[in-house]
């Protein structure tokens, strides 16, 4: 069951599911979901390892962030792949919640698609799941497959965001080191938690 955005945005007054919505989604969405924007681009700059009890993730450089470089317009070449911090800040609820009156209290979960405008330039998007307990921007690759350029702004709407329930019980919510919306270990090695 997907719950519609008119829905996400009565929950999200008193859960706070999404922080920092544009003015478009949080006064009038589009159908069942709500779009995404993007905020801040790294692009890979090393190495990474991902073993059984440790990892380290590459560096980064920062491309371009809405908060220094405004509605800088983004390149992506022909085999670019891009990290993409979104504006808006996700508040995943670590504990179950009443999504509907009637329904049991369950954990809901973010699931997010690319708006069709990357699908028809070439550009797929990378991602995995939102579980219980994260609080912080999502993280997202895009690599464009094309064989032409891709340019967009920051501040674009690039992303849906939608929520659904999750029928079950956890063991524990999402504690983990990229909470908060980090991105990178900045190739040093870590412990995985």
């Amino acid at each position: 069951m997907i719950l519609s955005a008119l829905r996400v945005l009565e929950l999200n007054e008193k859960y706070h599911l999404i922080e920092g919505l544009g003015e478009r989604d949080s006064l009038n969405p589009e159908g069942i979901d709500i779009d995404l924007r993007a905020g801040k681009i790294e692009k890979i700059e090393g190495e990474s390892f991902l073993g059984v009890t440790e990892r380290s993730s590459a560096s980064t450089s920062i491309i371009g962030d809405i908060e220094k470089d405004g509605s800088k317009k983004i390149c992506m070449k022909p085999g670019d792949y891009f990290l993409v911090s979104t504006i808006e800040k996700i508040n995943c609820p670590a504990q179950p919640v009443v999504y509907e009156e009637g329904e049991p209290a369950r954990y809901i979960i973010p699931d997010i698609k690319p708006r069709v405008s990357l699908q028809k330039a070439g550009v797929s998007l990378h991602y995995s799941t939102t579980n219980p307990g994260y609080s912080g921007n999502l993280i997202f690759g895009i690599h464009n497959g094309s064989n032409h350029l891709f340019t967009f702004e920051l501040g674009a709407r690039m992303f849906k965001i939608y929520w659904q329930p999750v029928i079950g019980d956890i063991k524990r919510p999402y504690t983990g080191q990229h909470q908060g919306g980090r991105v990178t270990s900045q190739g040093k090695t870590e412990v995985q938690t």
